[in-house]
């Protein structure tokens, strides 16, 4: 089949051909003005017979319901352990509106454009993107201990940060040289993460768009993020000239715990549990008490810090205090869990926390300020201080 690729001045549009398909895809910054008015105009001029758009139902829906969080069930989240996915999806949609406040555009604008232009010309659309809530979610489950680390510091950097970007900047993040010298620095950092958040989604986007037309649709617009469209062209070329097939199930399942991962928390905690044994087996009664005693401190103690500088309520404090110590030691239950679902329990998200969470997110007075936000700090902060707990309390135990 013939291949051929043209690229605009802008380097932004990108146009390939195989056999009577052609394709054109605008490599797009996701708070931009330029790329919102590019994709108004191409899609007007071009008049394709599908549209497709870096999407999933998800944020679909996201972008067409104002009121989405009003009916989030912060019970329900804790309950079914997706905390953490939470906090990292409210701190990535942050992290994007925070950058588009800058200049004046909402995250996700040019997206909102194509549907929205193509709906006005009658054109029809195709999300071709992954679920969010997949692609974190093997983001952390690819990730090792050291990744999850520093998965999570990326996470609460992103949270606080107050780092401004200018359009002029904003703009050169849609020149693909600059693209790749970034997703270098982030593969080098996070090479998982990179693996998940791009290569998979450069192939499902790819694998996606190669199957949305009908049979007779044959000029397709795409339009998805400029760090993307390399990765999509390689993938296009394999399907096209059908070195690869087109299946995309094995990138969209969650990857299982490996057997290592899912027997450690439970060896770790027979561990402790040997060496407060050994404790009283070996010192005697004073011994053992002694050595329970440091473990309860050192793990009560941090984790109530981490609670209280979430600002949790005292009741909260008093449970992770007591509560860390005994979770510690039972692989099924976190201390999160326990100090997430009282805090919920005693200060119950109000109606304006709902209303207002996009706005609160975006800074850390903001954070605490919104209850929603704040369940899920004390979440966060109680279960980091009983792992360091755990970790420190270690060494007290030996004789």
């Amino acid at each position: 089949m013939n291949n051929q690729e043209q690229t605009s001045p802008s380097d932004t549009l990108t146009r390939l051909q195989y056999g009577e398909r052609n394709y054109l895809i605008i490599g797009t910054a996701h708070i931009s003005r330029e790329s919102v008015l590019e994709v108004q105009h191409h899609i007007s001029t071009e008049s394709p017979h599908r549209v497709c758009v870096e999407l999933d139902q998800g944020r679909y829906q996201a972008l067409n319901q104002d009121q989405r969080w009003q009916n989030l069930d912060i019970f329900k989240i804790i309950k079914e352990k997706k905390a953490f996915l939470l906090l990292g999806n409210l701190v990535l949609s942050a992290s994007q509106k925070r950058m588009g406040m800058d200049i004046g555009v909402k995250p996700g604008e040019e997206m909102k454009a194509a549907l929205d232009t193509a709906k006005n010309s009658g054109i029809p659309v195709s999300l071709i993107d992954r679920e969010i809530q997949t692609t974190l979610r093997r983001a952390w489950g690819m990730s090792g201990f050291w990744g999850k680390n520093k998965l999570l510091a990326s996470l609460l950097a992103g949270a606080f940060t107050t780092e401004k970007i200018s359009e002029e900047e904003l703009e050169k993040l849609k020149d693909k040289s600059a693209l790749q010298t970034m997703l270098e620095e982030v593969a080098d950092y996070l090479p998982s993460v990179k693996k998940v958040l791009i290569d998979e989604r450069d192939e499902y986007l790819a694998k996606k768009l190669f199957l949305a037309p009908q049979p007779n649709e044959t000029n397709i617009l795409a339009v998805v993020g400029a760090g993307h469209v390399p990765g999509m062209i390689r993938w296009l070329d394999e399907l096209h000239n059908q070195k690869t097939d087109s299946e995309v199930r094995a990138i969209e399942v969650i990857p299982p715990p490996s057997l290592l991962s899912k027997a450690f928390p439970w060896l770790l905690s027979g561990f402790i549990l040997g060496l407060i044994i050994w404790g009283f087996i070996s010192g005697g009664s004073a011994q053992g008490f002694t050595n329970f005693g440091r473990w309860v401190l050192v793990n009560g103690t941090l984790s109530g810090l981490g609670t209280i500088l979430a600002l949790g309520h005292p009741l909260t404090i008093a449970l992770a205090i007591l509560g860390a110590p005994l979770t510690s030691l039972n692989p099924t239950i976190g201390v999160g869990f326990v100090t997430g679902l009282a805090e919920a329990a005693l200060r119950k998200p109000r109606v304006q926390d709902f209303e207002h969470l996009q706005e609160d997110i975006l800074s850390l007075k903001g954070f605490y300020r919104n209850r929603v936000t704040r369940i899920l700090l004390v979440f966060l902060f109680s279960s980091i201080g009983s792992a360091l707990g755990t970790f420190i309390g270690i060494p007290l135990l030996f004789p």
